[in-house]
């Protein structure tokens, strides 16, 4: 396992993909210039044969690494059955799948759907409905308060009450109905509210800002808010949810009393196999959807439930939650350690962990190259902040290996002039 990437020549196979790729498809990414072709456990070959350790997890979808045998024999499995029904009739994993996920949750119904951008735009809908039919908001009048910088996806709906210019930029005009409050700050979300308020929309950790972990007692608190002013408290752990942060759920953090309405899943619940996501909430909440209000035509589709039953088993026989406190601590002490001059400080939850360089260093696409050209895959985001969040499922070794490359990097890189 100790491979190191080689630079690609002119000729290479990754070179021939990097050209089709440029000329056919929509130039609305900029990936690091590696072609994957194979998968398993935690580590990725490319189409060129150069080995690489995968420390980002599809953005936490590969919490169980590449082709894990149970979920490829449960998608194998299905595949020879049925793939697609629709919502037109049942199918025999669908009710098992609400079942087993309410059991993992412990709430009471579930409504699937399929990419984290749905679920979020599914659980709005059901707030606003719930504000409407329950709370007794006049028509049209209902808001549904957010935290800046957030990210809950790119729809034209969450893009209107994003805090960051570029997801905004040319896709107005924006949808109304969503004031926005500081993260991490309570009495922020308390002075926001107003009697049409129906709900507080956040993330327990924002992972796209860069791994912002809020205060200890931060959702706690938020919880007591949004009673004493009977309105939804709606967690969207599409990234931070299924063990990612060292507990089955992020909010946990901040212990039983912090427990949502509602939760938005996704990502992992596909075993990295294929899309599935879902909101979860109570049967009283989730009761405002009525037949025809909404749903999908892949949404709760037989082949995804069955790799998220799959996936769910895995969480639940696994102890990936204690598996990835303990090894995102041995992580975050070995990137504390390297006390690199460009690092401004390391934090994160599990294997959930942001690296911020200093602004008078390199940008964090510059590291993550640097770390590629050593067989090691990571991202950036939002330019200053070097993102690691491996599959849950690596080992100790795989780390260490890893920080021989991590370490150097970091202490070698110079002050901008």
């Amino acid at each position: 396992m100790t491979t190191t990437a080689t630079t690609a020549t002119p000729e290479s196979k990754t070179q021939h993909h990097l050209a089709i790729a440029d000329q056919f498809g929509a130039h609305n990414y900029h990936p690091l210039p590696v072609i994957i072709e194979h998968g398993e456990g935690c580590w990725v070959t490319d189409v060129d044969g150069n080995r690489y350790l995968d420390m980002l997890a599809a953005y936490s979808a590969l919490n169980f690494g590449y082709s894990h045998e149970k979920l490829i024999a449960a998608a194998t499995k299905q595949l020879n059955k049925v793939t697609l029904t629709s919502r037109a009739f049942h199918n025999d994993q669908l009710g098992p799948f609400c079942k087993e996920l309410c059991e993992l949750s412990g709430y009471e119904a579930v409504l699937p759907m399929n990419s984290g951008a749905e679920a979020c735009e599914t659980a709005l809908k059901m707030a606003r409905k719930w504000g409407y039919t329950v709370k007794g908001v006049p028509r049209d009048k209902a808001e549904i308060i957010c935290a800046e910088g957030n990210f809950h996806g790119r729809t034209i709906t969450i893009i209107s009450f994003s805090t960051d210019a570029q997801y905004r930029d040319g896709f107005g005009p924006y949808t109304p109905g969503f004031p926005l409050v500081k993260f991490g700050d309570p009495s922020a979300l308390e002075k926001a509210i107003t009697k049409n308020t129906v709900a507080f929309f956040v993330e327990p950790i924002q992972a796209e800002s860069g791994i912002l972990v809020p205060p200890d007692g931060y959702l706690r608190e938020v919880r007591k808010i949004c009673d004493r002013h009977k309105i939804l408290f709606i967690a969207d752990e599409i990234q931070t949810g299924l063990c990612r942060t060292g507990t089955r759920f992020a909010w946990q953090h901040d212990g039983p009393e912090a427990r949502p309405d509602a939760m938005c899943l996704g990502k992992a619940l596909g075993g990295g196999i294929l899309p599935i996501s879902a909101v979860v909430s109570s049967r009283e909440i989730m009761g405002v959807f009525k037949p025809g209000d909404h749903g999908s035509t892949f949404g709760g589709n037989p082949l995804a439930c069955a790799v998220a039953r799959a996936a769910i088993e895995l969480i639940k026989d696994e102890g990936l939650d204690s598996r990835s406190k303990e090894l995102g601590e041995y992580f975050r002490g070995k990137l504390q350690a390297v006390g690199a001059p460009a690092v401004k400080e390391v934090r994160g939850r599990g294997l959930l962990i942001g690296v911020q360089i200093k602004s008078d260093y390199p940008k964090a696409r510059w590291f993550c190259e640097k770390f590629m050209e050593e067989g090691l895959l990571c991202k950036d985001a939002h330019e200053d902040v070097i993102r690691f969040a491996p599959p849950l499922v690596i080992e100790k070794a795989d780390i260490d290996w890893a920080m021989e490359r991590i370490g150097p990097i970091l202490l070698s890189a110079k002050p901008a002039r």
